[in-house]
């Protein structure tokens, strides 16, 4: 089939190997960069993702995964995101069954095997996208860019920006996404294979192309998007077809658009089958997702809460020119970009502004060399170029809808494959004018270093998450939920002092910060600051009413304080916002315990064993009060109730050995003692 294009390689100065050759490169470098993270622990979203969600475990029904969102929530539910990944989730849960347990490692080694098999698919989609279409009498695809399609897959492969897909487990929803974006790709694209002439086509491999988007839109919601990029290839590439003089067709309502290349070659049907197939998709997943889109806060995006349409027009395009700096220059990442680390943007006097400016210079300039250039290869490389790096991107552009996040690196490493294409062109152009073509490769070679010393760098910065909360300080320092997570992690080390110092430099920073409020206010209840303690309390659930763990912590206060009429309410109130809350139950327990009023207190407790039944202190304290009150029998029971749930808590065994000393039952009492001391 006849779909040559010029060669891009004639004048580049790089290294020519055999595609066997190009691939395994490409797979090592790839997988040096990113190699020393595989023993990293769980960081971040992991937590919540995985270690917290109930679906990756044996006893959760498989078929809840199709009901539930990427967190374990149900999708019907007002509080759940709505990011429908089922077979992301899949993949967490085979990792879990087969490390009997949450092991990091497995999950770690999973997403570095995925980075390297798409950045290998790379050289085969770059030789398409750079050196065009064709295929041998026997049906198989040339490589007609072998140098510059290997350069651009080094490109990708290297990029820091996917540090945070890859590094960080949660990232395997795009790295999956990648993986069946780029196999519906190379599937549309065989469905060409077999006719020299280009008049026919396979349905077959058209309609696999739609499956495997389908799939891919299954681990994340960006893999949809290939649909359109497909269809936008069989234009360029495909038919040939002159974007602008089409335009123009239109506009003078000219008649013969068949010349124009828009019903030649069945283009028309293809296109069918993909609007289709992306129709139908779309709507099941609206069907599955049951309600309107996730309700996000003011925090996790200000500017699309911001009253005014120019402001919000004008960060969006701020965001946007930050995404292509990142692209361009991946020095300063970091796992979190919301809460004030980009302030909003507020007036045209704002310099800022200039980022704007010269984003949109570029893109227009772009846009219209690949419409009006007379040169037919260039309009087609700059137009797949902008095709791959706009398109993916539009599901986080705020266009469509909200989304939570103001900037995440983990969204462009799809759009990042235009990147690395419109590089590469350029590339080659600077070599065709060059004199010292050598000095350019060298360059080239050089960045392709940096970025593998800065891959390297950043993979040990997600190592844990003390090393990478600590490196976000110099780069997002206005960020509220960077301080909140660099003093949660002391928290949970024990290093309460230093964890004060960023709980208030968070919640200077976001005075409505009600979790950093929450955190700091349970951290000075220990210190016994309780009046300090109360009054962030106070105000956290004064800011966000249905606070349940906020208002439980309050409940622990005010009960400190002897305030108990306000500690019962406080519990009572928390419990009307969760439900499910054995921690508060426990608490209550305790408050009544002090009142003396031992039935509601045994009635809270025993509510908090029934809600988790492994909770041990609220056992325990029920065997303590009823073996208190005389009621030995009874504070038997339950004891031999809890050593079967829990069979070797300590403390429980030691409770219940006291019961049986005071009713005489020696024997068993030794008998539990031994298994104390053993």
């Amino acid at each position: 089939m006849a779909q040559t294009e010029p060669n891009l390689d004639h004048d580049v100065s790089w290294f020519l190997l055999p595609s066997y050759w190009a691939k395994m490169v490409v797979a090592l470098i790839s997988f040096l960069c990113f190699a020393n993270s595989y023993d990293g622990d769980f960081v971040f979203d992991d937590s919540e993702a995985i270690i917290n969600n109930k679906d990756l475990r044996a006893e959760t029904p498989l078929g809840d995964l199709w009901h539930h969102d990427f967190w374990g929530s149900k999708l019907s539910s007002n509080t759940s995101h709505k990011s429908y990944r089922p077979l992301t989730v899949l993949t967490f849960r085979i990792n879990y069954l087969f490390a009997g347990g949450f092991y990091p490692i497995g999950f770690h080694v999973i997403n570095i095997i995925l980075h390297c098999t798409i950045s290998v698919l790379m050289v085969d989609v770059f030789s398409i996208l750079l050196g065009g279409l064709q295929f041998t009498n026997k049906g198989r695809r040339l490589n007609l860019a072998p140098k510059t399609s290997l350069i651009a897959a080094l490109l990708f492969a290297v990029h820091p920006v996917h540090t945070e897909c890859v590094a960080g487990i949660v990232g395997r929803a795009d790295l999956l996404c990648a993986l069946f974006f780029l196999l519906s790709f190379l599937g549309y694209c065989k469905a060409f294979r077999e006719n020299k002439e280009g008049n026919n086509f396979s349905i077959f491999w058209v309609l696999v192309s739609v499956i495997l988007g389908a799939i891919a839109m299954l681990c994340k919601e960006q893999g949809i998007t290939i649909l359109g990029l497909n269809a936008v290839f069989d234009a360029l590439v495909i038919n040939k077809l002159n974007v602008l003089e089409l335009i123009q067709k239109l506009l003078h309502k000219d008649k013969s658009l068949e010349s124009a290349g828009l019903l030649r070659k069945g283009l028309l049907l293809r296109i069918t089958l993909l609007m289709s197939g992306g129709a139908t998709i779309l709507y099941i997943r609206w069907r599955i997702m049951g309600t309107g889109p996730p309700a996000f806060t003011e925090v996790d995006n200000p500017a699309s809460f911001a009253d005014s349409l120019f402001v919000r027009a004008i960060n969006y395009n701020y965001y946007y020119s930050l995404n292509a700096w990142l692209l361009l220059c991946p020095w300063w990442l970091c796992f979190d970009w919301s809460m004030g680390c980009i302030p909003l943007i507020k007036s045209v006097s704002d310099w800022r502004i200039i980022a704007l400016a010269a984003l949109w210079f570029c893109l227009i300039g772009l846009i219209c060399q690949a419409l009006c250039s007379e040169d037919s290869h260039k309009r087609r490389i700059l137009t797949l170029g902008l095709g791959f790096l706009i398109i993916p991107f539009l599901p986080a552009s705020n266009l469509f809808f909200r989304v939570g996040f103001v900037i995440a690196e983990r969204v462009i490493y799809l759009p990042s494959i235009g990147y690395c294409i419109l590089f590469t062109y350029g590339f080659s152009l600077l070599s065709k004018q060059a004199k010292k073509k050598k000095i350019l490769a060298v360059a080239v070679l050089g960045i392709l270093v940096v970025n593998v010393t800065r891959c390297a760098l950043r993979s040990s910065q997600w190592r844990s998450e003390e090393q990478l909360f600590r490196s976000a300080l110099s780069v997002c320092p206005l960020n509220a939920k960077v301080h909140y997570n660099v003093g949660k992690n002391l928290a949970d080390k024990g290093n309460q002092s230093a964890a004060i110092k960023y709980y208030r430099e968070a919640v200077r920073l976001n005075p409505k910060y009600v979790h950093a409020m929450n955190n700091l206010g349970n951290i000075l209840k220990e210190r016994n600051e309780l009046q300090e303690a109360e009054e962030l309390l106070s105000l956290a659930v004064q800011i966000q009413p249905d606070f349940a763990a906020a208002w439980m912590n309050l409940g622990i206060v005010q009960n400190s304080l002897r305030r108990f009429e306000e500690a019962e309410q406080s519990y009572w109130t928390a419990i009307k916002h969760r439900k499910k809350y054995p921690d508060c139950y426990y608490n209550l327990g305790r408050l009544y315990a002090d009142l003396n009023r031992h039935i509601d207190a045994l009635n809270a407790w025993r509510n908090a064993t029934v809600l988790k039944p492994e909770h041990s202190l609220a056992w325990n304290n029920m065997i303590i009060l009823l073996d208190n009150t005389g009621n030995l029998a009874q504070a038997e029971a339950v004891g031999r109730e809890a050593l079967e749930l829990i069979p070797n808590d300590h403390s429980l065994m030691f409770s219940l050995a006291n019961v049986l000393g005071k009713s005489q039952k020696y024997k068993l009492c030794f008998i539990i003692a031994g298994e104390i001391l053993t």
